[in-house]
């Protein structure tokens, strides 16, 4: 993967903010836009078989995928914004024993996550919902995404978040992009040449397993290059590695120098200070994509409660409005180690400048995101489910029904960037406790009282208007979270 123009020093420090936003955020949004193809090309290719039932299953599963996000986030954004702080205070000896104790911890909660999930695989299904119709799906999918493919699925984007935050959000993108592309590539033939029919579910499964190992093993490459091969290698080996790969750039950035590591043993000298900045951030973050998760396994269950075609339409609509969803979050977490490596350098103009341009920029897409998703719901909706196997009546429907969902709940965008926003702008300044507040508020205060509301006495649609409604509110909170931030940098 080719080397940013710019040295670390002239990114976080001295171009404009404009182009460092782009140069550390557009890597990081086509990685989440790929990321989230390769996440709906098994919807797709589910889709295909006209099943609605194989699509509320992977619907159920998708909420222990997106743990696996959260659970990257406590180490990845938690040690990975405090790595780019100690990078704004010229401490990157500190930030590669961060490093070291990131990744072991993400090695340790992706293996336990793992067991968990496959000794209690059949009970937690069906507490999310799961009926007769759809367990065996959800069961085939869990058992290859989740049982054996969480470990490297947590590790490579704990990995991606270190890269990201060291300056190197190319190398970042690439290696989960990487894996992505190669799902896309694998889902057919797993699902409709090697095995039977009736096995699509597993098949997609399989080709996703594959991907992410391939991601991971790229990602750990990438860690070990940043790093410079790690200081286990001797000279002569480390000399012919920097002639191979990675000759001296002009801006004199060279082979190493990311205070990175893979070397588990620096992890025993962290400072307990340090521990209690990476959770600080880490814990909040990750809290944050676990009520996400809460929010989700209740919707869930109150569409499954109507009938199992509302719950395949909801999980299409969460698949289709995940879009915008990408690229507002590939913004933010570009934007994210510009503003915590120029606050702890003390660099308020640019610091501010970083949030405001991510803002503008995040409002501008969610406009598009609703023009176009209002216009074009239905055929939207239709990509994700055929309307031409067997079960054509039942697909129909639930077309019908995700298209209406989706016109209601595309509204949430431009309230759901200002959540993102100020999220990650609060991680990146180290206010992990006002980071865990605003999400506590805005699923557990605002989002899921809502949702019970709504569904209770409006039905389906008002399950559909909780989302745009209880964004709207969350985010006046988050913002008043922020500015109050912001003011008490400035007083200080």
């Amino acid at each position: 993967m080719g080397r940013s123009k710019y040295t670390k020093t002239e990114l976080f420090e001295q171009v404009s903010i404009s182009r460092a936003l782009a140069a550390m955020g557009i890597p990081t949004i086509i990685s989440q836009l790929i990321n989230l193809i390769y996440n709906m090309v098994d919807a797709f290719f589910i889709g295909r078989t006209g099943n609605a039932y194989m699509t509320a299953a992977t619907t159920i599963t998708l909420t222990l995928t997106m743990l696996n996000v959260a659970f990257s986030n406590l180490y990845g954004i938690g040690g990975g914004s405090l790595i780019a702080r100690l990078m704004g205070q010229k401490r990157d000896a500190e930030g590669r024993k961060v490093s070291a104790y990131a990744v072991r911890g993400a090695i340790a909660l992706g293996l336990g996550y793992s067991a968990a999930v496959g000794l209690f695989r059949g009970p937690i299904l069906r507490f999310l919902g799961a009926s007769g119709d759809t367990i065996g799906f959800a069961e085939q999918y869990a058992l290859f995404v989740i049982v054996i493919g969480s470990a490297p699925t947590i590790l490579s984007l704990t990995l991606a978040h270190l890269l990201r935050n060291t300056g190197r959000s190319a190398q970042a993108s690439f290696g989960l992009s990487m894996g992505g592309v190669l799902n896309m590539l694998l889902d057919p033939l797993f699902m409709f040449v090697i095995l039977p029919r009736g096995q699509e579910v597993a098949g997609a499964a399989i080709a996703t397993l594959i991907s992410n190992l391939c991601a991971c093993g790229y990602l750990v490459f990438a860690v070990r290059r940043a790093a410079g091969g790690d200081v286990r290698l001797d000279a002569s080996t480390k000399d012919r590695l920097i002639r191979r790969f990675a000759p001296p750039s002009p801006q004199g950035e060279g082979f190493a120098g990311a205070p990175l590591t893979l070397d588990l043993r620096e992890a025993r000298g962290l400072a307990k200070e340090l521990k209690s900045s990476l959770y600080a951030v880490g814990v909040p973050s990750a809290v944050l994509t676990g009520l996400f998760d809460v929010a989700s396994v209740c919707v869930n269950k109150l569409a499954a409660a109507h009938d199992d075609l509302v719950l395949a339409a909801f999980g299409i609509v969460m698949k289709i409005e995940r879009i915008p969803n990408a690229f507002n979050i590939g913004l933010c977490q570009g934007m994210m180690p510009i503003v915590a490596y120029n606050y702890a350098a003390g660099n308020r103009e640019r610091m501010q400048g970083a949030v405001r341009t991510a803002r503008t920029w995040g409002l501008l897409v969610s406009a598009i995101s609703i023009l176009l998703l209002e216009l074009f719901a239905r055929p939207a909706a239709s990509l994700l489910l055929s309307t031409a196997g067997d079960k054509a009546v039942e697909a129909a429907a639930a077309v019908g029904l995700a298209a209406a969902f989706l016109r209601v709940r595309c509204l949430a965008a431009p309230v759901q960037l200002l959540n993102y926003h100020s999220s990650f702008a609060l991680q990146a300044v180290g206010r992990g406790g006002d980071t865990l507040l605003h999400a506590c508020v805005r699923e557990l205060g605002i989002y899921i009282p809502l949702m019970l509301l709504l569904d209770r006495y409006f039905g389906q649609m008002g399950l559909a208007a909780a989302l745009p409604a209880g964004e709207g509110l969350a985010a006046i909170f988050a913002l008043w979270l922020l500015h109050r931030a912001l003011r008490e940098r400035k007083a200080e």
